[in-house]
């Protein structure tokens, strides 16, 4: 176990905890770390950013390691379901199982254990290297790229958009780990607000800031909600932010094509094949990963067979380059002026270095409105410049879950510090039958459903300022949506150049509903308009701008009175519907078609007549004016 394997860059694997999992199911969990040692001079490994800059062992070799956390059943299907961490956590029992992460040995995580049921191993592995220190947390544990041995330093900006006043706020993103600050004192370091994106910076006075430990900042007076502060600073001590990546490739690869012995020799035996999984962040991961040529391993072999980046929309990001910051992710009204959503942006140039490699895995990009409005998701698949549709190729597919937010919504809709109500549309009921679909795909070669999404062709796309939405009374539309901007980033702060690429959103039908691509039935069989996007309310700043991540639910009038008395423009539920039978017939007829399509399960029919159910008895014991 100690020593490397010509067949994988894993040395090694320490096993801190395995037991079965505690819901009756014959499955077992087992978590602890991956230790890693890449050779800078093969080809493979010349992908990774500073890999010449980073410590090298006796042998040569550039060691680090991971950790590591799997759920095997022990009756298998031959495929490991890989996902990428989303800012280290494990998100894959709360898609599939209706479950929630953490503690997967719990009933609760693991939900109605689909995933398992259905033969799949499951797999996370740290790959991000800014994660602070935290019980279930996975991270990646990377060197720090030096010149020679002398400190590497850079001008690097930190974004920041808060919800409340804050007194101290982190040069990381969110509650990741900053990069320290190398002179706290110098002139270099600059602070700027502003209140828009496209507004001018206004530079806060030295003397009304510091720095605090290196890697947070005090302003006199605090940082105020719904403004955008902008620290600008030499840091120091860059991490070879890459390897996270190489770790990916390579233990994935280990698993499929084994290696060194190790306490997964046995548990890895049955895995044929692999899926890589990313929600957000680590969608754009997995497109990262395929853009930069990671899917082919260091014997030049097919690291996933399948990938699937997941509300990614059009965008990569901070992933392999020298003062990398993976969190940053390019939302509507922060982390703007990041190589985010920076071109190309459509699959036929994503996938380029896997397909002259032969290592082309097949492909699923999935997304909902709220990446329309919040993560330019239409230029995967129109032209650079908005005018055209470009069609898939043969090995992928685009899938449009129609009115839906960036997460699966819930019933009651959430309050948010928004205009409106969160959107309730919840389309995981179709990720797990796409989930099948394309773990056939692989094995089999069985085609999934075609690409659903919306095209200029079928006049389903439009500019925000042609979108049709009604005039629904106290509803306004976002005045900005996230835009990719052509940015000049030999500056810091990054400067604008140019037009931004154009970038079009779902036209609406006379609800305020998306047309085109899967319509859950909820959106088909409407209550309310289900939108991608949620203004920001008053209590928190910027009110004109879009709440990240968060749709809209507008219900409809219950009654035609209502109606008339409102203004509303859109039909009343009692105009729509006899009754509630009459609604969840319609729910269940459409539910069906979806079946048909392979769009939904046929064993999940029940649970969208009940959900149905609870949505319609919601609307009629509350309305937005009672709230």
């Amino acid at each position: 176990m100690l020593c490397a394997s010509a067949q994988s860059a894993v040395t090694r694997i320490d096993v801190a905890f395995r037991s079965d999992v505690k819901n009756g199911f014959p499955a077992e969990v087992t978590y602890g770390k991956v230790y890693f040692a890449v050779d800078p001079k093969l080809g493979p490994n010349r992908i990774i950013r500073d890999i010449d800059l980073a410590p090298k062992n006796a042998q040569g070799l550039v060691e680090f390691s991971a950790d590591f956390y799997m759920v095997r059943p022990l009756k298998g299907n031959g495929t490991a379901l890989v996902e990428i961490s989303n800012r280290a956590g494990k998100g894959l029992t709360s898609v599939f199982d209706f479950g929630h992460g953490g503690d997967l040995t719990t009933p609760e995580a693991l939900g109605d254990s689909f995933l398992l049921k259905q033969g799949f191993t499951l797999v996370w592995l740290g790959w991000e290297f800014d994660v602070p220190e935290s019980p279930g947390m996975l991270r990646a544990y990377l060197p720090v790229a030096t010149n020679r041995g002398e400190t590497i330093s850079a001008m690097i900006h930190s974004e920041w958009v808060g919800e409340k006043r804050e007194d101290v706020i982190s040069t990381g993103d969110r509650a990741q780990i900053g990069y320290e600050v190398l002179d706290p004192a110098s002139s270099k370091n600059e602070l700027f607000v502003r209140d828009a994106v496209a507004a001018p910076r206004n530079l806060i006075p030295h003397a009304e800031w510091q720095f605090i430990d290196g890697r947070h900042v005090k302003l006199n007076g605090g940082f105020a909600p719904g403004r955008l502060y902008e620290i600008v600073y030499e840091a120091k001590n860059p991490v070879v932010a890459g390897l996270g990546l190489a770790g990916m490739r390579d233990f994935v690869s280990y698993l499929k094509y084994s290696g060194v012995d190790t306490p997964l020799s046995a548990d890895r035996a049955g895995i044929r094949q692999a899926i890589g999984f990313g929600v957000s962040q680590s969608g754009r991961f997995l497109r990262e990963f395929l853009y930069d040529g990671f899917n082919e391993s260091e014997l030049h072999r097919k690291v996933f067979d399948g990938v699937w980046a997941h509300v990614g929309g059009a965008g990569r990001g901070s992933f392999n380059e020298r003062f990398a910051q993976p969190s940053r992710d390019g939302q509507p009204f922060v982390n703007v002026f990041y190589d985010v959503d920076i071109p190309p942006f459509d699959e036929r140039h994503l996938t380029a270095r896997a397909n002259a490699a032969h290592v082309l895995p097949k492909l699923f990009l999935s997304h909902g409105s709220y990446e329309y409005w919040g993560r330019c998701a239409s230029l995967i698949h129109t032209t650079a410049d908005g005018k055209a549709d470009v069609a898939p190729s043969a090995n992928t597919r685009i899938y449009f879950l129609s009115g839906s937010q960036h997460g699966a919504g819930s019933i009651p809709p959430a309050k948010v510090p928004a205009q409106d109500r969160a959107n309730v549309n919840d389309y995981r009921y179709a990720l797990r039958s796409l989930l099948l679909a394309m773990d056939r795909w692989i094995k089999t070669d069985a085609a999934p459903p075609p690409s659903h999404f919306p095209r200029l062709s079928n006049h389903e796309l439009t500019s925000r300022e042609n979108l049709h939405f009604p005039k629904v009374p106290g509803v306004e539309l976002p005045v900005h949506k996230r835009e990719a901007y052509r940015l000049d980033f030999s500056v810091e702060p990054p400067q604008q150049m140019g037009l931004v690429f154009p970038t079009l959103v779902p036209q609406v039908d006379v609800d305020g509903n998306d047309l085109g691509g899967i319509q859950m039935p909820e959106v088909r069989v409407p209550l309310a308009s289900y939108t991608g996007w949620n203004r920001r309310n008053a209590s928190i700043g910027a009110r004109s701008e879009m709440l990240s991540y968060t749709g809209s639910w507008i219900p409809f009038p219950l009654t035609k009175e209502d109606r008339l008395k409102s203004g509303d423009p859109r039909l009343s539920v009692e105009e729509r519907y006899r009754d509630q039978q009459d609604y969840l017939e319609k729910i269940d007829q459409a539910a069906r078609a979806l079946v048909t399509s392979g769009f939904v399960l046929k064993a999940d029919l029940p649970l969208l007549h009940e959900r149905a159910a609870r949505e319609w008895v919601f609307i009629h014991s509350v309305t937005p004016q009672s709230d």
